[in-house]
């Protein structure tokens, strides 16, 4: 009974514990059940959905943008508006946007369906139609006084099948209205036209007997337009056409016309049996392009119009398009081109940085000259002009093409980057990768001064008479000129002035030229003859490693010494014990400067020694004559010969052998201990036979 109690209650102790491992397992057991079975679903497609329409309502022949989803990520659709297919596309990462035109439609809410023509799942969104007004007028292209205007009135999406009336206001220059009210019947897409005319259409006092702008109106608001009348058949006219005059008064009323402008005076007196003014003036043959007035009045004093009967048209000339060519063809920028008509001056311009320019000219023959810098370069060229047209204008200008050259080891080649100064204006000139400038368009009876350059210093100045080829101009005109060649003796030293004998050394020209070689002699002297320019000068040793390089200007004979500093030094490394002694038999390895890698063995006073060594930034490193890894490696700046110490501190040198420190203390130590222990014991013994020998004695005493 005992025993049934005591376990009773240590099951009751433990169950919290077991209810919390119960529960966080049937947990575990819920979220994997529910991982496992989302996981095995089938993938759910997102329903297709219209996401935006924009706008939501509008005109009939608006365009509104559409967004939806799609089922299929990149699948084909189609829109429809209502029944009527209105977009199609692809879509693109399961979406489509597109755009659509709103077609003939009555106005009110119409569907939007977008199909997904591979599920045929599809999505639908309403779309609302407005009705919109036009009102236009229809006809010749100018109105003038007197004439009929049909007039247009529209309507779309309006309701299907529906009569719309509709007032039409006609408001004109003097300010006065007149009304006409019309019925639009719309079809079963909401639209509809109608056409009235006017004036006709309209009361009997309504008219177009004045000039200006007549404004109209669909129901007042709805929408507006406007039209103009006017006295002349066109606003432009050229020369020997005909200006075609209408203008309206009363019957048998006696009117003055006049046409006036640039020398022009034209007066004529009219009157008609019916008001109808009708005259026709042809322009000039010498009408200058410019702006005429026409303008009529009445001397009988029956009729004053207000706004008056006066108009202005233009004769606007043809655009005559000029491109001015040199010699050799090339368009010339910055002329000036003038034109005359007989002895009158008829235009000028100048031509744009492409060389082409152009004139108004009316109707007629001209002659051109063309200008540069004042000087006369077309003398006299016919053109005769009926319409637009393109001409060209030869000019007695000449291209100089200047090459410079050298001689180098008896080839010749060609300079690049040479400087050439026109001393006539300052312009300045450079040569190609090529040796070769060009001077465009020059004038070819004048004398021309050039001075050659390179780096700023000059070299040449050449006086060129003129630029002609047995007296006659030429497209093109060559000059070649020579780069000198100069004296260039190069002297090479090492280490405190020493004469360095078989050193490499080139010469470069910085701008490309050439690439001078050579070896110095027994007194460390090359010598280059070399063309005029920059230098960039570097010595080499028999290693080919770069000792120095020095630039300098070469614009007359040069003696240039180069001094290699850094070169034959002396180099001693002292390898050194812990108490500072000279340790034997250690590898030491030498390298940097650029230099190839330098070995040696420290000889029994520690010391190794490297000669002809390239200063600078040197590595040291000690090898033991047994091992590859290093025992010291460390670095130096060296500007002359000297001594570098290396202390191995972890070493010592005893009895002619390498020990490390670390074992000899450790030897000392046991030396020691063991020193100290015998030390211990004889004392011990000593002691001990002491006590024995009192002891003996006091034995004996009792």
């Amino acid at each position: 009974m005992f025993t049934f109690r005591k376990n009773h209650e240590a099951t009751q102790n433990m169950n919290p514990h077991l209810k919390k491992i119960q529960q966080l397992t049937c947990l575990i057991l819920i979220f994997t059940s529910i991982l496992t079975t989302v996981y095995y679903l089938p993938t759910a497609s997102a329903q297709m959905t219209i996401i935006t329409v924009d706008p939501g309502s509008a005109k009939v022949g608006t365009q509104v943008s559409l967004t939806a989803n799609l089922t299929t990520q990149n699948g084909t659709y189609a829109l429809y508006f209502d029944t009527q297919l209105v977009a199609n596309g692809t879509a693109a990462n399961g979406y489509a946007v597109t755009n659509f035109t709103v077609p003939d439609a009555a106005q009110g809410t119409h569907n939007l369906v977008i199909t997904d023509l591979t599920t045929q799942d599809n999505a639908t969104k309403t779309f609302t139609v407005t009705t919109d007004y036009s009102i236009s007028t229809t006809g010749p292209q100018t109105i003038r006084e007197g004439d009929t205007v049909p007039i247009l009135l529209n309507m779309t999406g309006g309701e299907a099948r529906s009569t719309n009336p509709a007032n039409v206001t006609v408001q004109t220059p003097t300010g006065t209205s007149y009304t006409k009210t019309v019925n639009i019947t719309l079809s079963s897409s909401g639209n509809g036209t109608t056409t009235l005319n006017y004036p006709s259409d309209f009361t009997t006092d309504a008219n177009t007997t004045f000039i200006g702008t007549y404004a109209t109106f669909f129901n007042t608001t709805y929408a507006t337009n406007t039209f103009t009348v006017a006295l002349t058949d066109a606003t432009q006219y050229h020369r020997n056409q005909t200006v075609n005059i209408k203008a309206i008064y009363e019957p048998d009323e006696n009117v003055t016309l006049t046409i006036t402008g640039n020398t022009i005076s034209n007066i004529v007196n009219l009157t008609d049996p019916t008001g109808t003014i009708n005259y026709n003036w042809t322009v000039p043959a010498t009408a200058a392009i410019g702006t005429y007035l026409v303008n009529i009045i009445s001397t009988s004093g029956f009729t004053t119009k207000t706004p008056p009967d006066a108009q202005n048209f233009t004769v606007p000339g043809f655009p005559i398009n000029f491109t001015t060519k040199n010699l050799a063809g090339e368009p010339v920028p910055y002329i000036t081109i003038k034109a005359t008509e007989g002895t009158k001056a008829a235009g000028e311009t100048i031509t744009s940085s492409t060389g082409t320019a152009a004139l108004q000219l009316e109707i007629g023959n001209f002659t051109c000259t063309a200008y540069y810098n004042t000087v006369n370069i077309v003398s006299q060229q016919t053109i005769t002009v009926n319409d637009t047209t393109s001409t060209d204008l030869p000019c007695n200008l000449t291209n100089l093409r200047i090459q410079v050259t050298s001689q180098v080891n008896g080839a010749e080649m060609k300079i690049p980057e040479t400087g050439i100064l026109l001393q006539q204006d300052n312009s300045t000139y450079t040569t190609d990768i090529n040796g070769t400038a060009i001077i465009h368009s020059l004038l070819p009876n004048t004398p021309y001064g050039l001075n050659l350059t390179r780096y700023g210093a000059s070299f040449n100045i050449t006086t060129i008479p003129n630029l002609l080829l047995n007296n006659t101009p030429v497209g093109w005109y060559d000059v070649k000129i020579n780069c000198p060649t100069i004296n260039l003796q190069i002297t090479v030293t090492k280490t405190n002035g020493q004469t360095f004998s078989n050193a490499a050394v080139t010469a470069q020209e910085l701008l490309g030229a050439p690439r001078y070689q050579g070896t110095t002699d027994a007194n460390g002297v090359v010598t280059f003859n070399s063309i005029f320019g920059r230098y960039q000068i570097q010595i080499f040793d028999n290693n080919k490693i770069k000792l120095n390089e020095t630039t300098i200007d070469l614009f007359q004979n040069q003696n240039v010494s180069v001094p290699c500093d850094l070169y034959g030094l002396t180099i001693s490394v002292a390898v050194l014990d812990y108490f500072g002694q000279g340790i034997a038999n250690i590898n030491v390895k030498l390298q940097g400067g650029g230099q190839p890698l330098m070995t040696a063995k420290t000889q029994g006073d520690g010391t190794a020694t490297f000669n002809n060594v390239i200063g600078g930034t040197l590595e040291v490193t000690l090898y033991t004559t047994d091992s590859s890894d290093p025992l010291v490696a460390q670095t130096y700046s060296v500007q002359d010969s000297t001594t570098l110490q290396l202390k191995i501190g972890k070493y010592v040198v005893l009895a002619g052998m390498l020990v490390e420190a670390s074992q000899l203390v450790t030897i000392i130590i046991i030396i020691l201990a063991v020193l100290l222990v015998l030390a211990l014991e004889i004392y011990r013994r000593i002691h001990a036979k002491a006590v024995k020998g009192e002891t003996e004695s006091t034995d004996k005493e009792s």
